[in-house]
C-alpha cells in the first residue's frame, strides 16, 4: 500500500476508531479481547493440527496493549498460550516438547510485540496531550489579542466621543461668544462712521466659519445621537456630507425606520458604514455608494455597495480598514463579509441580530 493510501486510510478511519475506544469503559475492552482470544482458540482447535492460527492472537493482544497497557496485554498473552497449549494437546498432539518450546517462541515475541505497542500508545497520548495544550495556549492567546483589540477601539470610540463632546460644549461655545463679541464691536464701529466695520464683519464671518468647522469636526467624531433613530439621522447626514464633499453620488437607503437602542451597537455601525464608504472612494474610485440599512425577521443588515473598480485580493486579506470593520461586527455579535458587486464594484454586508440592537 503506497505511504500516502496507508496515511489517508490511518487517519479516515483508524484515528476515529482510536478515539472512540478511549472513550469506552476498560473494561468493555479487556471483555472484547478476552472474546476475541477465546474465538480465536476455539477456531484454531476447529482446525486441527495441520493449520495454525496462533498469528491472530496479535489481534486482541494489540487492542490490549495500545487501550489498556502493558500489564493487562501481558496476562492475555499468557491467557492465549495457555489456551493454544491445551487446544494442541486436545487435537491430539501427542508430543509436549514441540509445543512448549513455539509456546516459549510466541511468549518472547508477542512481549517484544507488546512492550513496543504500549511505549508507541504512551507516546502518542504524550503527542496528543502536548498538542491539545498548545491549541489551548494558542486560543486563550487569541481570545486574548481579540479581547485587546476590542479594548483598543472601545478606548478610541471613549477617546473620540469625549473630544467630540470638548468640541462641541468647549471650543463651539467659546467661538459663538467670540463672534457674539466680534458683531456687537461691528455695530459700534459702523454707528461711529469708522472704516474698521468692514474687518469687523470679515472677523465675525470667519468666526461663525470656525464654528460650523469645528461642530462638524464634533459631528464627525460622535455623530450618532442617544436615540433610537439616531443611526438612521446619522447615516443619512453622512451620506449628504459625502455626495457634497467628494462631488459623487451617495445615497441612503432605508425602506422602513430601523431603531437602534443600544448606543455601542449603533456607533459600531455607523463606524462599519463611514469605513466602507471612503474605501470605495479611495481605492474603489467609486462615483455611486450606496448605504442600505434594513430590518429582518432576527436580523440587522447593514449593505454598502458601490460602482467603483472593486478591490484588489490583497486589500481585502491585508487591509486594516477591513479588520477594523470586521473587528466592530464582532463586538455587537455580528458578522462582516466582503465581495464583487453583482454588476460591478464592491459590496460589504454586516449582520447583527436582533438582540445587538436593544440595550
Amino acid at each position: 500500500m503506497p505511504p500516502d493510501l496507508l496515511s489517508r486510510f490511518w487517519n479516515r478511519w483508524m484515528v476515529p476508531l482510536g478515539h472512540r475506544l478511549r472513550e469506552r469503559p476498560r473494561v468493555q475492552i479487556l471483555l472484547l479481547c478476552f472474546v476475541l482470544i477465546l474465538a480465536i482458540g476455539v477456531i484454531d482447535y476447529g482446525a486441527g493440527l495441520a493449520i495454525s492460527l496462533s498469528p491472530l492472537y496479535a489481534g486482541p493482544i494489540a487492542l490490549a496493549a495500545w487501550f489498556l497497557g502493558a500489564e493487562t496485554a501481558f496476562a492475555l498473552v499468557l491467557f492465549s498460550i495457555v489456551q493454544w497449549l491445551l487446544g494442541e494437546w486436545l487435537a491430539g498432539q501427542t508430543l509436549w516438547l514441540p509445543p512448549l518450546v513455539n509456546a516459549t517462541l510466541r511468549t518472547i515475541f508477542y512481549a517484544f510485540y507488546v512492550v513496543a505497542l504500549s511505549r508507541l500508545s504512551r507516546l502518542q497520548l504524550s503527542l496528543e496531550a502536548l498538542a491539545e495544550k498548545r491549541a489551548l495556549l494558542l486560543s486563550q492567546e487569541t481570545a486574548e489579542r481579540e479581547r485587546l483589540e476590542r479594548e483598543m477601539l472601545h478606548i478610541a470610540e471613549r477617546e473620540q466621543r469625549r473630544i467630540g463632546q470638548d468640541l462641541h460644549d468647549g471650543l463651539c461655545q467659546h467661538l459663538t461668544g467670540t463672534a457674539l463679541v466680534s458683531q456687537v464691536l461691528t455695530e459700534r464701529l459702523r454707528q461711529a462712521g469708522n472704516n474698521d466695520a468692514e474687518k469687523a464683519q470679515r472677523l465675525v464671518d470667519l468666526v461663525e466659519e470656525a464654528i460650523v468647522l469645528a461642530r462638524g469636526m464634533a459631528k464627525g467624531l460622535y455623530p450618532v445621537e442617544l436615540r433610537a433613530d439616531g443611526l438612521m439621522q446619522a447615516l443619512e447626514e453622512f451620506a449628504a456630507n459625502t455626495s457634497e464633499l467628494f462631488g459623487i453620488t451617495c445615497r441612503f437607503v432605508c425602506h422602513s425606520p430601523v431603531l437602534v437602542d443600544a448606543s455601542p451597537t449603533a456607533m459600531h455601525l455607523y463606524r462599519i458604514a463611514q469605513e466602507g464608504v471612503c474605501n470605495a472612494i479611495k481605492h474603489g474610485r467609486a462615483t455611486e455608494v450606496t448605504i442600505l440599512l434594513e430590518e429582518a425577521e432576527s436580523e440587522l443588515r447593514l449593505v454598502i455597495s458601490d460602482n467603483g473598480g472593486g478591490m484588489a485580493r490583497a486589500s481585502r486579506d491585508k487591509g486594516l480598514g477591513l479588520r477594523i470593520m470586521a473587528d466592530r461586527a464582532k463586538m455587537v455579535g455580528g458578522s462582516f463579509q466582503v465581495g464583487p458587486a453583482p454588476s460591478r464594484g464592491t459590496k460589504l454586508i454586516c449582520l447583527v441580530p436582533q438582540v445587538a440592537m436593544h440595550v
